[in-house]
């Protein structure tokens, strides 16, 4: 096991706290449409959620709380955890800001359990989160603790396929399953590949059955698994907006699935 890979808690966490300036001015979340009202939750997890009003929600990896303040203001009560400390602050600075009622808890989630000691109607978590744990059974065992029983999880990610290609999809670069740990340096960031910034990351890929089978596995019922062909996000290089708010890679159309969602239920 390399240094990188050994520390890689701190590498990542250095690397979001890098990120973080770039993302707050950037187009891509759009800071002073939410701080206006706007919602920064999409079609695939509103209908997974449904009506959440007065519902306990537990976000894992909530960045700087964009989407833990818009479930916020669907009426649910908000718990928000995130790795990066300057995210977290951000994330109370803006709670305070707009006058919304939510906790936010600067944790590793492997280590959450030595934070926070509830039970929560809903576990969720979207959009580029698993790929940076590398173990998905110590992941399912935290969504199951702090579920209560009947408790949901609503998960929503980008597909393993697209964490197949090179960052232009034009070939094969990486394993589809977990071959162990991704070392890289990225210059930008997704949210604005100009960015002056450069960063260090390690991160896993995740195949589809390692998911739903650490799930299962951990007491959690699946009652819905659904794929889509495209991306809410322009994440992506090489894309097209098809649909307002729905991109593809533009040479690969709707040939490959690019988000994945689920829903679960604790046993």
């Amino acid at each position: 096991m390399t240094s990188l890979e050994q520390n890689y808690l701190e590498i990542n966490r250095n690397s979001w706290n890098n990120r973080l300036e770039s993302h707050l001015n950037s187009d891509f979340y759009d800071l002073t449409g939410f701080m206006n009202g706007k919602s920064s939750l999409n079609t695939i997890e509103l209908d997974l959620l449904g009506n959440i009003q007065g519902k306990s929600i537990l976000h894992l990896q909530c960045h700087f709380g964009q989407d833990t303040l818009s479930l916020a203001r669907l009426g649910a009560n908000v718990t928000g955890v995130d790795l990066s400390d300057k995210a977290i602050k951000k994330a109370q600075e803006l709670a305070s800001q707009l006058n919304i009622q939510a906790n936010f808890i600067c944790s590793d989630i492997y280590d959450l359990p030595k934070h926070l000691d509830e039970h929560f109607d809903i576990v969720f978590t979207s959009y580029g989160t698993i790929g940076w744990l590398p173990d998905l059974n110590r992941w399912s065992s935290l969504i199951s603790r702090y579920l209560k029983p009947d408790g949901k999880f609503i998960f929503v990610e980008f597909h393993p396929v697209v964490w197949m290609f090179d960052d232009n999809f034009e070939r094969i670069g990486y394993n589809y399953f977990n071959d162990g740990a991704i070392i890289e340096t990225e210059s930008g960031t997704y949210a604005d590949k100009n960015a002056p910034i450069t960063q260090d990351y390690v991160c896993w890929n995740h195949g589809m059955g390692e998911v739903i089978n650490n799930l299962i596995k951990n007491d959690l019922e699946i009652l819905s698994l659904e794929e889509f062909d495209y991306s809410p996000y322009n994440c992506f290089n090489k894309t097209v907006e098809f649909e307002p708010h729905k991109y593809r890679i533009e040479h690969l159309g709707n040939k490959i699935p690019m988000v994945y969602a689920l829903s679960a239920k604790k046993k």
